[in-house]
């Protein structure tokens, strides 16, 4: 049995298509933020519980990797491995592939609960904080991705 069941799924739009012929980057942002939804729906805080619960998730921080191409129509498959979590945070890392399984963009996130009758930062509802733990437990089993932790900069040959 597969350590985690999430799989948000989507096809390259057309209006996502650039003038390289292949997915825009903002695209690429576009696909992950949905995934972001999707995962949000996937731990129980659909509509109806952000409703219920007066809580919801924003992203305070992303880090997209661009690793191939992606052409309209083609398929797209997104995971998510939770790297740490507290009682309101959770770093996640979302991994993108196309049908033939090779892997085509990572987002390492770091996503925030939020109470929104206060407008500020919550801890997670019981019955999500719940679900969040079985899926944090089961992820610590898995191999931390290369791309965890990355830092932009030009690499210089030091002398």
């Amino acid at each position: 049995m597969e350590h985690n069941t999430f799989t948000f799924q989507s096809n390259v739009k057309k209006e996502w298509v650039d003038y390289n012929g292949h997915m825009n980057d903002a695209a690429y942002a576009q696909v992950f933020s949905l995934a972001v939804d999707a995962f949000m729906d996937f731990i129980g805080l659909a509509e109806a519980a952000r409703e219920k619960h007066a809580y919801t998730i924003f992203t305070l921080e992303t880090h997209l990797c661009y690793l191939q191409e992606a052409n309209e129509g083609e398929g797209l498959q997104v995971s998510v491995q939770l790297l740490d979590v507290d009682d309101k945070r959770l770093h996640v890392f979302f991994t993108m592939k196309n049908n033939g399984g090779d892997i085509i963009a990572t987002s390492e996130q770091m996503l925030m609960g939020i109470d929104t009758n206060e407008g500020k930062a919550a801890a997670f509802p019981s019955p999500i904080a719940a679900t969040i733990e079985k899926l944090s437990q089961a992820d610590k089993k898995i191999e931390t991705p290369k791309q965890v932790g990355r830092k932009i900069g030009i690499r210089r040959n030091r002398v």
